[in-house]
């Protein structure tokens, strides 16, 4: 069962930076999932929201928004924001990632950044968005890719893709629907499993993946319910 901490880890450390990708490998999770945008100087970064303190990711240069991330805030302190290339370099031998493309404009860069720091344990470029996963297969046929869906989409859709896994919200997970996607070749690697009985579910139904916020309770929870 592969395990990996949803941005890292949420709540206990600023998701998304380095803290939370390596709580995530000490809590004993496979790697983690991360977010990437682009800044307006074409800088892949890691970041979940549109936004940065208040400022959109996309207007902004990266050394601007990092000036801005190092002085604490009224309501945070100051957040180590990362760079892609950076975060690939620093775990591509150590951990299993799953790299979520937000925006479009990322394709060519981060499959490139990809064939530079290939993570040895594993990797997926996953996006909610079938264009940007059909453009990263056209940029480089290589990469291994999921789809991301919180509703159920068509079968014809999915089937049509050039991806390895399916990312299904764990509320959509059935044990039929798994049947279905390993038939058609595919893994499943679900999301946001937090709670024992989500687990217990997503073990019986047979997935092969699971993400969770909190890396400590996922890897003592989730490889036991496969168990």
């Amino acid at each position: 069962m592969l395990l990996l901490g949803h941005r890292g880890c949420r709540g206990e450390f600023t998701e998304n930076t380095f803290a939370a990708f390596d709580h995530a490998l000490e809590s004993g999770c496979d790697g983690f999932e991360l977010d990437v945008r682009l800044t307006a100087d074409g800088v892949p970064v890691i970041w979940h929201d549109a936004r940065l303190r208040g400022r959109f990711v996309s207007r902004q240069s990266f050394a601007g928004l990092r000036e801005r991330c190092a002085v604490a805030g009224r309501r945070s302190g100051a957040v180590e924001l990362c760079e892609l290339e950076a975060v690939l370099a620093r775990y591509r031998q150590v951990a299993w990632i799953d790299v979520e493309l937000k925006v479009r404009g990322l394709e060519t860069l981060v499959a490139g950044l990809l064939r530079r720091y290939r993570p040895a344990k594993g990797f997926v470029v996953s996006s909610f968005r079938p264009a940007m996963l059909r453009e990263v297969h056209r940029v480089d046929a290589g990469l291994p890719l999921g789809y991301i869906f919180d509703r159920m989409p068509g079968e014809r859709s999915w089937k049509e893709l050039p991806i390895e896994f399916v990312k299904p919200s764990a509320r959509l997970v059935t044990a039929a629907r798994v049947r279905e996607f390993h038939g058609a070749g595919l893994k499943v690697l679900t999301w946001t499993v937090n709670y024992p009985a989500t687990a217990r579910r997503m073990s019986e139904a047979g997935v092969d993946g699971m993400i969770g916020d909190d890396p400590a309770w996922l890897a003592e929870n989730g490889a036991g319910s496969a168990g």
